[in-house]
This record gives C-alpha cells, sequence and structure tokens, in this order.
C-alpha cells in the first residue's frame, strides 16, 4: 500500500529533485505536498515543472520565504536577483528558466497535510519544520525522516565506519546546521512518533555511479507506460547529464532518505539524542529516547525500494 508522504526540499544540489522526481511517481507514494527551502521564485518555477510533468498539478506546493519577498531582498542586498536552482536543473531537463510566485507558506501546507498516518522526509534544513513547530498546536504529525546529523565513534562500531570520518565523535552537517534550533526541537518533538536521521556517516557511502545508472535505466524500460516508468525516465535523463561531466558519480544522500521513509529496514539503526557544539553535530546512546540514527544500510535493499521494485528487477545485471 502506498504512504502518504510529504517531500520538503531544496534545490542547491541534484539529489534533492532527483528524490522529488522518484517519490512523484514510486508506487508506494502518495505525495501529500512538497515544501521548498528557502522558497525563490525560480525554485517554485522548477519543482512545479517536475510535478506538471508527472501528472501532479494538485499536489500543495509551499515555501518557506515569500518568493517575491525574497526577490525584493535581493535586489536590496546584492543589486540583483540570486538564483537558487543549480544550472544542471535546467541544463539537464532542458527546462527554460522560469520564475513561479505562487506557492503558498510552507508551515500552513505541513500544517494541514501532516497528520498520524504522514510521513515527513526532510532534505533541506528544516526550517518549514522549525516555523510549524513554533506556531500554537498539539496534534501529532506522523513520521519524521530527516536527512542529516552525524553518528561518530561513541555509535558506530569500528567495522562500520567510513575511513573519512573514523576518530570523530562530531562532524558538521548541512542541513541541521541551516536551521540549528528547529533541528534540536524537531529531534524531540513528541509530535512525531518517530524521529529518525539519516546521517552523513553513512550517506557519504552512497554512490549513483554508473552500475545503478545502469540499473535504473533497465528498470524505466522494463515498466508499462506510466507515471512511475516517466519519473524513472527523467532520473535517467538527469544523471545522463551529471554523468558526461562527472563520471565518478553523485552522492545520494537524499535518495537514501526516501528510501528509510519507504522501509525502516534500508538502514540499521541506534536510539540516540542529538547534540551540537561549535558547530558540529553528534549524537549519544539514548534508549528510550523515541529518535533513531542510521549507522549502516543494505544497498540491494535501498536499490529495491528506490525503483519501487521486486528484489529479483532490483537485482538483474544490465544487459
Amino acid at each position: 500500500m502506498a504512504i502518504d508522504l510529504i517531500w520538503d526540499m531544496e534545490t542547491g544540489d541534484p539529489d534533492d529533485f532527483l528524490t522529488l522526481l522518484i517519490l512523484a511517481g514510486h508506487p508506494g507514494v502518495n505525495l501529500r505536498a512538497v515544501t521548498v527551502t528557502p522558497g525563490g521564485a525560480d525554485q517554485i518555477a522548477v519543482v512545479r515543472w517536475a510535478l506538471q510533468t508527472l501528472g501532479l498539478d494538485d499536489v500543495p506546493l509551499g515555501s518557506f520565504a515569500d518568493p517575491a519577498e525574497l526577490e525584493e531582498q535581493d535586489r536590496a542586498k546584492k543589486g540583483t536577483l540570486v538564483d537558487r536552482v543549480s544550472g544542471w536543473h535546467w541544463r539537464a531537463y532542458g527546462i527554460r528558466k522560469a520564475r513561479d510566485y505562487g506557492a503558498r507558506p510552507g508551515f500552513e501546507v505541513l500544517g494541514e497535510r501532516l497528520g498520524p498516518e504522514v510521513t515527513l522526509v526532510t532534505g533541506a534544513p528544516l526550517k518549514n519544520v522549525g516555523r510549524l513547530l513554533s506556531e500554537p498546536g498539539e496534534g501529532p504529525l506522523g513520521r519524521l525522516v530527516a536527512q542529516g546529523g552525524f553518528a561518530g565513534d561513541n555509535i558506530v562500531p569500528p567495522a562500520l565506519r567510513l575511513a573519512k570520518f573514523d576518530g570523530m565523535l562530531t562532524c558538521p552537517t548541512y542541513n541541521l546546521n541551516g536551521a540549528p534550533e528547529a533541528a534540536l526541537a524537531a529531534s524531540v518533538s513528541p509530535r512525531f512518533s518517530e524521529r529518525r536521521f539519516v546521517s552523513k556517516n553513512v550517506c557519504h557511502g552512497v554512490y549513483y555511479d554508473l552500475s545503478l545508472h545502469l540499473r535504473v535505466e533497465r528498470a524505466a524500460a522494463a515498466l508499462p507506460d506510466s507515471r512511475h516508468r516517466r519519473s524513472l525516465e527523467l532520473v535517467v535523463q538527469g544523471m545522463d547529464e551529471y554523468l558526461r561531466r562527472k563520471p565518478e558519480g553523485k552522492k545520494f544522500h537524499d535518495p537514501l532518505a526516501a528510501a528509510c521513509a519507504l522501509d525502516g529496514s534500508v538502514g540499521e539503526w541506534a536510539e540516540v539524542s542529538l547534540y551540537r557544539e561549535r558547530g558540529q553535530w553528534g549524537a549519544r546512546p539514548t534508549p528510550g529516547s523515541g529518535t533513531q540514527i542510521i549507522v549502516d544500510y543494505h544497498h540491494d535493499r535501498f536499490v529495491e525500494v528506490l525503483l519501487g521494485a521486486s528484489a529479483e528487477q532490483a537485482r538483474e545485471s544490465p544487459r
């Protein structure tokens, strides 16, 4: 059965947009809303394009800041408009640069669409979530799966540590540092029935490379004409462009978080409490906290869930 899911994103990095495409077409997802940080008119335009291309015109779209007000601030501070969408987005999909001012306040969209049976996945600084939690209200908000955080040597067994993080207890992490007070509030909020953090100690070991690219391409070709097929074809189209320029591949942070939201067995988890000191994040073992952080993941299960495929389909070698 499909789960009700909201995707909270930014557009500085391709993997947020790729995650949007995957979730929008995934047979296991009922996409209830998309919220954007900070909410520039160019961001709203490219997200709207994706939703319309996949036949989801009715999905509500929210932003942390008012797009028109952001433009006024840009002109006042910079004397020009700030690009908040990477060149890859426009180039990979042949989209003419556009601006769209039609998003509603993100916290209002979250407040209306979240509920006990809804999953919120965040791939951006938790500004929309923080604003929602600052508003009056005590009702249940469902599950939270956030891309961000760090589990160090006090959490991760030696055999599971990435070499680049071995010997570390704390590390800067972009999404949580983008709104640290909001991230800390979300990490302990009882309004979320489940709080999972898909952190860089695992994310930095997950890549979209040529091997995965061929598997996605094959999975798309095997599907009948459908939104699911079209969404995977768009992923392939975007990564064709990316891999031409960077054949070593792309770190796939946000898609891992999305897969963990769809099936928690993609990851291995430890119960913790998050903390921040001198701009760096860490986690302490805290049984009973209700907050979990990822310590490892299962690659084959990740691919299977990401593709919305059976195990056999996901593991087939491309020809």
